[in-house]
């Protein structure tokens, strides 16, 4: 009996070698070796307006016919999520990551004043609660967005990663020294609530980058002004380096919009209208009138309770700022109008900073 060889026994179908897309291509590495933008070649760099990807495919990649659907993402439309920037934040996210446990020198932290502990473990009770909502929304929104739209999803997952961890620094800065978790301070609800609730990404981006990060941001950049050891300045700089690339991405898609989507401009205004009502009177902003961290802010800025109306200054001083970049965000977005047709109440609110 012959034996029978595999060519005999098997007709070799290798038809799936005919879909080669754009065959040939050869991604050259950069400076920074090869990163996302390294491989924005030919069509595989072109993201379409309109995607009606609902397989999972790679842009790019070939159809597979009788492809299961995997997905019924919400975010097709490119106007709705995308930004011009998000290789370039994707791959600093990457090149920057840091770790809590090691690159924060937990070992200069000495015993502080009681009121003085008690402050910046209310501060860290209050970013771990905002931080939470902060990675737990652009992780659903990820799952909402088209392959064909992946640069700005890497972007989303890159910051739950981040937000991970600022979560986990705080716990653990209030651990650290002889405290621990204080009252929550229920900043999920309101204004931090609602970014969750969202129905829409632009929407939600409004509430989240710009306006609710971009106030943390204020104070992670003043954070030298209330650290008392080289541990929590670490924690301040590392967490703002993170906290800048998350509010970049808001202001870039937003601006994308700006220039893509026109009919939106008074949805937009909208939410803006709306971040602005709540923007010191909410529990999102952390140098807010909320008590228990306006109060705990200014204890750190002052040096004690005894120095609480030298820290209160310093207070007024940041609510100031945070108004003041805030403002330069949204010319960079493209809604400066707000400010120049009396639709934006920011006057009012920087008289009423320093009540």
């Amino acid at each position: 009996m012959s034996k029978k060889t595999p060519e005999k026994e098997y007709d070799l179908d290798l038809s799936w070698m005919d879909q080669n897309g754009e065959w040939g291509t050869r991604a050259e590495p950069g400076r920074n070796g090869l990163t996302l933008a390294d491989i924005q070649i030919g069509t595989y760099g072109d993201a379409p307006a309109e995607s009606d990807n609902l397989t999972g495919r790679p842009r790019g990649a070939a159809e597979r016919a009788g492809a299961y659907r995997i997905g019924n993402y919400a975010l097709r439309s490119k106007s709705e999520i995308w930004l011009d920037n998000a290789t370039f934040l994707y791959e600093e996210a990457l090149q920057r990551q840091w770790s809590s446990a090691t690159d924060v020198p937990w070992d200069t932290i000495e015993p502080l004043p009681d009121d003085i502990e008690q402050a910046q473990c209310q501060m860290a009770t209050f970013l771990t609660e905002v931080e939470f909502v902060a990675g737990d929304v652009p992780a659903r929104w990820a799952a909402e967005t088209t392959p064909d739209f992946f640069e700005a999803r890497q972007v989303l997952l890159a910051q739950v990663m981040d937000e991970s961890r600022h979560m986990d620094v705080f716990r653990k800065r209030a651990m650290a020294n002889g405290g621990g978790l204080m009252e929550a301070t229920g900043a999920t609800s309101g204004f931090v609530g609602s970014i969750d609730l969202s129905r829409d990404f632009t929407e939600m981006s409004s509430r989240l980058h710009i306006s609710g990060e971009g106030a943390v941001l204020t104070i992670f950049r003043m954070g030298e002004l209330m650290a008392y050891n080289d541990a929590e300045k670490a924690i301040y700089r590392l967490c703002a380096q993170d906290e800048a690339r998350h509010v970049a991405f808001g202001v870039m898609h937003m601006r994308y919009m700006a220039e893509t989507a026109p009919e939106r401009h008074e949805e937009i205004h909208c939410y803006l209208d709306e971040a602005e009502a709540g923007i010191f009177a909410g529990a999102a902003n952390p140098a807010g009138t909320l008590p228990q961290t306006g109060e705990s802010l200014a204890i750190m800025l002052g040096g004690g309770t005894k120095n609480y109306d030298e820290g209160f200054k310093k207070l007024v001083a940041i609510r100031r700022r945070q108004l003041q970049e805030y403002k330069k965000r949204i010319i960079s977005a493209g809604f400066g109008d707000r400010f120049e047709n009396g639709r934006s109440r920011l006057d009012e609110i920087l008289e009423q900073a320093a009540a």
